[in-house]
């Protein structure tokens, strides 16, 4: 996988997960730091592949995320001929009666809950391990959270629970010591938060024309293995592709709107490289893991609803850069005095100074990158 030595949540996580008897766990880790390795193992090491039913079950916010935790389940078990493996998404029809004889399923919670509630294809009663994956935005979207408690419920008293995230609320944590009982807990300090491989720095525009031009100087000077490029609207993101395009650049667009397979097609694409740009909106902030990124760009500040930061999201997106202890580099357009603000109240949150960047100076991009 890549490791030479075990990360940080996985010293501190595995041999929690490999105990005997096994122990719950709630922990705190960032997207980049091998907790999906981690908890991989824990659910490969309970396996029993002559038992021909679903053993472990993993739960993912998103059909990415759950194809790509499934990457790394193949990739880990690889030496493991018999083990088989099942995906709960939605549009993975089965026939009504039948029974899965796959030993690990991983799905959305909507498609879970139906596979174990209503069409009964798998039995919750013989689960040995539970993950709940990116927990915050099971937490956060409009259903998942009851869909989860609802699976959890059905299981035994003597499965195991884990449950990560790489960002905890209080509101989160409250839900996870429900849901996980007798729970060991590993949460990181806020400081701790914001990825030390990643260097930040911000450029001020007076405009969206300025901001784009920016980007091109900056995409110039830069010999850029692979770039994301984050936008606040599916407006911005379609005129900001068509924009790179026109320039020659090989740009690739991911919106919440395409279809679940387009959205698979078109991250397989970059993740082989066929497109050096992605420009997306929040839907790729979390989890998707390209490992040649190594430029983050935030074309438009992450707020919430009512226009403030949203740290959290600026977290996972910065987080798509740096993976696995490489360095990284994201950098954030600011171009008005409320972005500047947001970038502000984002550089308070993380306690991290943000640098000026001036991208008119094509030396000094030189400099930043090397």
């Amino acid at each position: 996988m890549g490791f030479n030595r075990p990360s940080k949540i996985q010293e501190n996580a595995l041999p929690l997960m490999l105990a005997e008897p096994p122990q719950n766990l709630i922990a705190q880790s960032q997207s980049g730091t091998g907790k999906t390795a981690a908890f991989v193992l824990a659910m490969l090491s309970q396996v029993e592949p002559a038992n021909r039913y679903p053993q472990c079950l993993c739960l993912s916010p998103t059909y990415e995320l759950a194809l790509q935790t499934g990457k790394v389940i193949e990739q880990m078990g690889k030496f493991y001929p018999e083990l088989k493996l099942a995906y709960a998404v939605r549009g993975n029809k089965l026939e009504r009666g039948q029974k899965i004889s796959e030993h690990i399923v991983i799905g959305t919670p909507g498609t879970v809950l139906d596979w174990c509630a209503k069409l009964k294809f798998i039995d919750p009663k013989k689960i040995k391990v539970f993950v709940l994956d990116e927990a915050d935005v099971m937490i956060a979207t409009q259903g998942h959270q009851d869909q989860s408690i609802r699976i959890q419920r059905m299981l035994p008293r003597n499965c195991q629970m884990l449950l990560f995230s790489a960002t905890f609320e209080d509101s989160v944590w409250k839900f996870a010591q429900k849901v996980v009982p007798d729970p060991n807990i590993i949460k990181l300090k806020r400081e701790e938060e914001t990825l030390d491989t990643i260097k930040q720095y911000y450029v001020l525009c007076n405009n969206r024309d300025e901001k784009f031009q920016a980007l091109c100087n900056l995409y110039g000077a830069i010999t850029i293995a692979q770039a994301m490029i984050f936008c606040h609207t599916r407006k911005t993101a379609s005129w900001l592709a068509a924009e790179l395009s026109k320039e020659g650049h090989q740009v690739a667009l991911l919106s919440g709107e395409m279809m679940v397979e387009q959205r698979a097609a078109v991250i397989e694409r970059f993740r082989e490289g066929k497109e050096k740009v992605l420009v997306t909106t929040n839907v790729c902030a979390r989890g998707i893991d390209v490992e040649q990124v190594s430029v983050v760009i935030n074309f438009d500040l992450p707020v919430d609803k009512d226009g403030n930061p949203d740290n959290e999201t600026y977290l996972h997106r910065i987080g798509r850069t740096g993976r696995f202890g490489k360095r990284g580099l994201a950098v954030n357009m600011v171009d008005s005095k409320h972005s500047m603000n947001i970038l502000n109240r984002i550089q308070e949150h993380f306690n991290k100074k943000i640098e000026r960047l001036d991208t008119d100076d094509l030396d000094e991009i030189e400099k930043i990158t090397n």
